[in-house]
């Protein structure tokens, strides 16, 4: 970037750093399931981010009753990397700042896609298992899909930055918390009119460094 940026891009993982509409989406596609009427459900309130996942674990386990998470890790390491996620995170890397994922997505593709671009931190969700590896049906919440700015003071926080020092890139509407809780939200293609209207920039295209051009006009937000 080579001018004054940020010390700190908070990023979205499905859509943005890893080259899928949904890690879960993945799963559902891999058992061949649907869980349009667990979203109907969760997006009128009727149940909450624990029961979401529950039900969406309940579509695996009725065509696989012995799911493992082994099962899991290899739907999702087919799961490719964003184009350009590696170099524009060695990029920010290069500038000295610092980079996390906040992701209502499944922990197992987060912590890949971390290890794999050198991404600092990785805040996603994740599944219960028993002793043998085998999901038992509950989940592990760390990111509420409702309120990822909740993630995003805890990240700061945790690493010691403020809020007028951050960025943040992410594509749905589920991002927008992350916009507001930062200073400079960038929309990566994104998958509704809203999330453009509340970001300061978008970026179109298959290719994630096009957000380096948007953070180089950080001192003119």
């Amino acid at each position: 970037m080579t001018v004054q940026g940020p010390r700190l891009v908070l990023f979205d993982m499905d859509g943005v750093l890893a080259d899928t509409v949904s890690s879960w989406v993945s799963v559902h596609d891999h058992f061949r399931v649907s869980n349009e009427e667990n979203f109907r459900r969760f997006s009128r309130g009727d149940i909450d981010e624990m029961e979401f996942i529950r039900s969406d674990v309940g579509l695996w386990k009725s065509r696989k009753s012995d799911v493992s998470i082994d099962d899991l890790r290899s739907i999702l390491d087919r799961v490719p990397l964003m184009a350009g996620a590696k170099e524009t995170v060695r990029e920010l890397k290069r500038e000295g700042v610092r980079t996390a994922i906040i992701s209502g997505g499944i922990d197992i593709l987060a912590d890949r896609v971390r290890a794999e671009t050198g991404i600092d931190l990785a805040l996603a969700n994740g599944l219960a298992c028993d002793a043998g590896g085998r999901l038992t049906g509950e989940g592990i919440l760390r990111v509420r899909i409702r309120d990822k700015g909740e993630s995003a003071r805890e990240v700061m926080s945790m690493l010691g930055v403020r809020m007028d020092e951050c960025a943040s890139v992410g594509d749905t509407a589920t991002d927008i918390p992350l916009f507001r809780n930062t200073h400079m939200g960038i929309a990566f293609n994104p998958a509704q009119r809203e999330v453009e209207e509340e970001a300061d920039y978008t970026v179109r295209g298959r290719d994630l460094t096009g957000i380096l051009d948007c953070l180089k006009e950080w001192d003119r937000k």
